[in-house]
């Protein structure tokens, strides 16, 4: 146990170090050895003046506001705290540093752009370089590079690269946002001549959007904006600007598209320099982004390297991830490499990426491709492409007249560099497995924003997100990168209220009303992420401001669904009735829906897989999707009230309260029959039903019961989609029928997540048979939501959870549910409150149960038989019990 503060942080992210805007918040985790603080004392420094603040032990120590005065532009802080106590105080914590960023209003640099010659279109641009000489009269002291871009962005100073942040500026809707990093360039500046130089690509700004390879909305002109700020030893200072003194070339990236890939030519030489176009974008206020960078994570050898024929070889890395290659072996002058990145291998041994090629119903598929190209100068160059990233296990590389070096091909794993915070193990090999893909899985789709999937659309999907949140929260530190997507969220949200089905949204739906995508857009479980993420987060992380920051943007989109559910009906419910129904008015059945989504697919006689939206899309389209609407509407209008009690909105909690049990009332008259069974009949409908408390207590028994029949009905084996999964094990467990919940977890013939492991997925599929039996692919071979499944592993076989109620894990209890196949579980969440450990193990008949309790908490442990053990005070706790053969 800790007996002081520690974990010391502030609400920012930052690459070299944290930096934040003006008045960041502070956070820290409470020491072991002060029982009840009464208060803290926080220390800083900057300006060389030293401040104290002493802050109320009522006020907690998470998201505090800043107790001084705003920060300037620049200034290098330090801070650190102690608890105070009536029996004594707790010694100091480590100091935390920190710096605030150059302030929107303190930019005087002035935006520049490449001088273009003529445009090869959207996949086909090349990088620039730009760059500017200066000289620096006397010693450096510090050297602090700012900058930003308008398509992503590395900056060098003397050749030497600035930081190690990847796909700068990131992922954000740059109509509206736009975050800028800060470097410690000090080593790479020296007295005299020196130069900074800028590779600016078109990266997500105006790159390829989405599995069709749409182009970017954001912006026809890429550019790019900096300041080097330096101190020499004598204190004087210097600013070195983006400014018309600038030149631009061509730079030797020839190729550059985060979609399609990346050429380089280390034979290109810059020529032809010309000045820089100044001020010709429009960009909105600079500011510092609360995510962690995208960073290189990993480095991995390829496991094998096989030779198919003369000049071609398949290159398998062992685990499917998001990055690049780094290939150090190129070749002599001229050899040109082509790197192709794909997920499966075929029957015969070769590269196959034909199962994500993108169509449409009725149109000719859009090949799917990733590949990078290099071409030697017979130098010791290594090529590495950073301004594309891919999704991939294999690669085939080509080349003629030159042999390869298996051992110079280097897996990039590359992704937003999230903290973990919980781990998993247990007796069960496969289900350690599971766990490991689901991790994997998410990983590759953190790229700065959660994508669906790191290859074929690459979208952040507001469905995707919201499913797995939760499990999200339970492995990774993702508070801010969750606030930083939300941002794009709400800058994307459409005039009406709508929320668009991904953000950020480079097509811009918002401005193209009567695109038939928008006829698309606005609905239930994707929409909802908007209210359910900030929940989630709020719920986890006890931050308040998220649930702020994010009201309006919930009320706008409740408030569009509500309005939507008076004023549109379903054509079934009007032939049904010319007049709506009184309870109609609470049903969001007519407007459009993706519905469960990616259920199990049927197959027809001849064992060909049937696509309901590629077979008959017009009926897809048109069917009634209301009892997932209204499903959705009340849990949303649900928990806005929630949020507006914890906001202190005193009258609009009880508004939404009201309108939400109309809402539930309203479902049950139309979804519900009086035996407990949905009109839908459907696992998916009765999970739905079961976990939003859409059934009165007395039916859910027989609601629960109906479940498994389906399931048995089924084989014992689930039929739920993209909504309901995630949900279904736990609802099972919680209903009594806990055998039935590992049954499908260990599950081997599809649709099963073992099946997966069997079929050798490294990470989730999106389609239960991503390699059918005869070893084809479908679909994305990396799409996280069904690994949602792995929160049950947390909350039901290692059993911890918060108790009901209980925000940032200030109560929490361990509830383990065994199996007769898993004798043990053990694993960790690293809390707001300090470190919970669980560890369980089955003997015989007798189970015992240990728990580590970090300070400020209260945990209890509830055994298989209902036997309740509280309060468990601060520190380790072990308890055994008597409790029969486990399932």
């Amino acid at each position: 146990m800790r007996n002081a503060p520690y974990d010391l942080g502030i609400d920012s992210g930052g690459d070299d170090f944290p930096v934040s805007g003006p008045t960041p918040r502070l956070s820290w985790k409470p020491p072991s050895n002060v029982a009840h603080p009464v208060a803290y004392e926080v220390q800083c420094t900057f300006d060389d003046v030293s401040r104290s603040a002493v802050i109320t032990a009522v006020d907690g120590h998470r998201f505090l506001p800043w107790p001084w005065a705003a920060l300037e532009s620049g200034r290098r802080v330090t801070w650190r705290v102690r608890a105070l106590g009536d029996e004594g105080d707790s010694p100091w914590s480590p100091w935390h540093a920190f710096e605030s960023g150059l302030l929107d209003a303190d930019w005087r640099a002035h935006w520049i752009s490449p001088a273009e010659a003529g445009d090869r279109g959207y996949g086909k641009r090349p990088a620039y370089a730009l760059s500017v000489r200066f000289q620096v009269p006397a010693g450096v002291r510090s050297a602090r590079l700012y900058a930003t871009a308008l398509g992503v962005y590395e900056a060098y100073v003397n050749g030497e690269r600035a930081g190690a942040a990847q796909l700068a500026p990131g992922s954000t809707s740059y109509d509206r946002t736009l975050y800028a990093q800060a470097y410690d360039v000090t080593a790479a500046v020296v007295t005299g001549d020196n130069q900074i130089e800028i590779l600016l690509s078109d990266g997500w700004y105006r790159g390829q959007v989405g599995a069709f390879r749409r182009p970017a909305a954001w912006g026809t002109v890429p550019g790019a904006r900096a300041e080097l700020h330096l101190v020499h030893e004598d204190g004087t200072q210097q600013v070195v600007r983006t400014d018309g003194k600038w030149t631009s070339t061509e730079s030797a990236i020839t190729r550059a598209d985060l979609m399609d890939g990346q050429t380089t030519d280390f034979r290109v030489r810059p020529v032809s320099e010309r000045p820089v176009l100044v001020d010709q974008v429009e960009a909105p206020a600079i500011t510092w982004s609360p995510a962690p960078p995208v960073r290189i994570v990993e480095s991995r050898p390829a496991q094998s390297v096989q030779q198919v024929k003369d000049g071609l070889w398949i290159g398998d890395f062992g685990q499917n991830a998001s990055g690049w290659i780094a290939l150090s072996d190129l070749g002599p002058s001229g050899t040109r490499t082509v790197i192709d990145h794909g997920e499966h291998v075929g029957a015969d041994g070769d590269l196959t990426t034909t199962h994500l090629d993108a169509a449409r119903p009725g149109e000719a598929p859009i090949p799917f491709v990733q590949r990078d190209e290099a071409v030697s100068a017979g130098g010791d160059e290594t090529f590495e492409p950073r301004h594309t990233v891919h999704g991939f296990r294999y690669v085939r590389v080509r080349r003629d007249g030159a042999p390869l070096d298996p051992a110079s091909l280097v897996m990039r794993i590359v992704h937003s560099d999230l903290r973990r915070t919980g781990t998993f193990s247990c007796g069960h090999a496969d289900l350690e497995r599971l766990h490991e893909i689901a991790e994997w899985s998410f990983r590759g789709n953190a790229v700065d924003v959660p994508t669906d999937c790191p290859t074929r659309e690459r979208l952040a999907w507001t469905g995707d997100y919201q499913v797995f949140a939760p499990t999200a929260t339970r492995l990774y530190d993702v508070l801010g990168f969750s606030r930083k997507w939300l941002r794009s969220v709400r800058d994307d949200q459409l005039p009406d209220g709508r929320i668009a089905n991904f953000s950020p949204d480079g097509r811009r739906i918002k401005h193209h009303l009567d695109d038939q995508f928008a006829m698309m857009t606005g609905s239930a479980g994707w929409g909802d992420a908007i209210v359910a993420v900030p929940w989630e987060l709020y719920e986890s992380y006890g931050d308040r401001e998220v649930l702020a920051e994010n009201w309006e943007a919930m009320v706008r989109w409740v408030e569009w669904a509500l309005i939507t559910a008076r004023t549109t009906r379903h054509h079934s419910r009007v032939e049904r009735s010319a007049e709506p129904l009184p309870h109609e008015q609470y049903l969001w059945d007519g407007s459009f829906h993706w519905g469960e989504w990616t259920e199990p697919k049927a197959k027809a006689a001849d064992g060909t897989r049937i696509d309901p939206v590629q077979s008959d899309p017009v009926a897809w389209f048109m069917a009634d999707k209301g009892e997932i609407g209204t499903a959705f509407l009340y849990r949303s209008t649900a928990t806005l009230a929630r949020v507006a009690r914890v906001l202190d909105r005193g009258e609009d909690a009880d508004r939404y309260t009201a309108t939400a049990e109309r809402i539930r009332d309203a479902w049950r008259t139309e979804f519900l029959s009086p035996d407990g069974r949905t009109t839908g009949d459907t696992q998916a409908g009765y999970v739905r039903a079961l976990g939003l408390g859409l059934v009165p207590d007395a039916l859910r028994e027989a609601s629960a019961a109906r479940l498994v029949e389906l399931i048995r009905a089924a084989g014992t084996h689930l039929t739920t989609g993209f909504l309901a999964t995630g949900d279904l094990l736990p609802i099972l467990a919680d209903t009594g029928y806990a055998n039935v919940a590992y049954e499908l977890l260990l599950q081997r013939t599809a649709p099963s997540w073992l099946y997966m492991l069997d079929r050798g997925a490294t990470t989730v599929w999106e389609d239960w048979e991503g390699v059918d039996d005869n070893g084809t692919a479908h679909d994305s071979l990396n799409h996280y939501s069904k690994g949602a499944v792995v929160r049950f592993l947390h909350t039901h076989t290692l059993g911890l959870r918060q108790t009901p109620g209980s925000i940032a894990w200030e109560s929490f209890e361990v509830a383990p549910v065994p199996h007769p196949s898993v004798p043990w579980a053990r694993g960790t969440h690293e809390s707001p409150q300090g470190t919970i450990a669980v560890e369980w193990r089955m003997s015989g008949d007798e189970l015992t149960i240990t728990v580590d309790v970090p300070p400020a908490t209260t945990a209890r442990v509830v055994f298989p038989d209902g036997t309740v053990v509280e309060p468990i005070p601060c520190g380790r706790f072990s308890a055994s019990r008597r409790v029969g053969k486990a399932g």
